[in-house]
């Protein structure tokens, strides 16, 4: 109700209907440990979760009957006639306190005179500028590709006010050939400049974005099976991987596909990531948070707080100054060398990051694999490994039978 009369038009309640749902408020996310079988991959703590839907409609009944009542002593009928009725809220004269001297309140509850009761509530529609979007541009000429999935490769100047550019275009790719989308490599779209945020954001099977330069926050947030290649231009002259080239929260909940980033990237790398592979030459604090599947190699330096909460997936990371062990959050993570039957992935996965990119340091590594392997660390959470293992037992007993 204040919020409302403050001029807000939608709500948001975060929190509330989480512990409707059961959530104690433990804190401890990211151990996953969750008592109540919320925030766990852990089967046995899952089966303490009794939260039901009925649960969170009842608390919001409650929500919207105590807003009724609100509602009715201020003698409003709609919540839509509250917006912005800031005549309504009740103000009292700040106390002493430090840090309210010099606070000014009376531009948040000014009210002008010229407004009707009709000009609170939505007064103007955002717009969006889908219009411009290079996705059409793409639609538009890759016809080949989409329809008759035809090998297309086209190039095209980006800019950091392009965003989440690939989108739309998987949208039509989905929309023709469900989730499955193109053949790989179908459709090869090279971009020279900087990406907005979101480049290549639940981008599908079949297309391969190329960036020459750099991109921004969320780059490939909610992958769904595309490549991404994100180079430095021939023409720089910097050290990738010791200079940043994308933002933070890149590969956010990605679900398949491919990554491969030719410099540093921000904090919180491949969070929730449930099921792509990467390579990247450094990343920021809270790395492979949450993470639940895939694969990310790392061939630089790692941030704080690493794999925290992670309960699944894999990473490789190099550490030729054995420092990486400091930064990991999580005591139930095993740290080892890389394992025998990991060695040809992680091997694969550089070389093909080499291809790409042509990078400085994937190229020292390969070229002295035999003691570079040797600096690796392998990261798998203990639970994922004991599964991998019952997994591979289960394998040899019905070879065996």
């Amino acid at each position: 109700a204040i919020a409302a009369l403050l001029g807000a038009e939608e709500f948001g309640f975060a929190t509330a209907p989480l512990v409707a749902s059961g959530c104690v408020m433990m804190r401890a996310c990211h151990l996953n440990t969750c008592p109540v079988g919320i925030a766990t991959q852990n089967p046995e703590l899952r089966k303490k979760f009794n939260g039901k839907p009925e649960h969170v409609v009842n608390f919001m009944y409650f929500v919207a009957e105590e807003l009724r009542e609100i509602m009715a002593s201020l003698g409003f009928r709609t919540l839509n006639e509250m917006v912005g009725q800031v005549q309504k809220l009740n103000r009292q004269k700040l106390n002493k306190h430090s840090k309210t001297l010099g606070l000014d309140l009376s531009p948040i509850l000014f009210q002008s005179n010229l407004l009707n009761k009709h000009e609170r509530y939505c007064t103007e529609q955002q717009d969006h500028n889908l219009e411009t979007a290079i996705d059409f541009k793409i639609i538009e000429q890759a016809h080949m590709a989409l329809f008759r999935k035809e090998k297309t490769e086209l190039n095209f100047k980006i800019k950091n006010t392009d965003r989440a550019v690939g989108a739309i275009l998987s949208n039509e790719i989905s929309k023709h050939h469900g989730s499955h989308g193109l053949p790989e490599d179908t459709l090869q779209l090279n971009f020279n400049g900087s990406a907005g945020q979101s480049f290549a954001a639940f981008a599908t099977h079949g297309i391969t974005l190329k960036v020459d330069g750099s991109t921004n926050d969320y780059l490939a947030k909610g992958l769904c099976g595309a490549k991404v290649i994100i180079k430095v231009p021939t023409s720089a002259d910097i050290i990738p991987h010791k200079n940043i080239i994308t933002g933070n929260v890149t590969l956010y909940g990605a679900t398949s596909g491919k990554a491969f980033i030719n410099g540093i990237a921000g904090e919180r790398f491949a969070v929730r990531n449930s099921g792509a592979s990467a390579v990247v030459e450094g990343i920021g604090d809270h790395g492979c948070e949450y993470m639940t599947g895939g694969v990310v190699v790392i061939l630089g330096s790692v941030g704080r707080n690493f794999a925290a909460g992670m309960s699944g997936g894999m990473a490789f990371v190099y550490d030729p100054d054995q420092k990486f062990a400091g930064q990991c959050a999580a005591d139930d993570l095993n740290l080892s060398a890389v394992e025998i039957n990991q060695v040809e992935l992680l091997k694969q996965l550089i070389q093909t990051h080499w291809n790409h990119t042509q990078s400085s340091i994937a190229q020292q590594v390969l070229s002295d694999w035999s003691n570079e392997i040797l600096n690796f660390v392998q990261v798998v959470p203990e639970e994922y490994r004991q599964a991998l293992l019952r997994i591979e037992t289960d394998k040899q007993l019905k070879e065996v039978g």
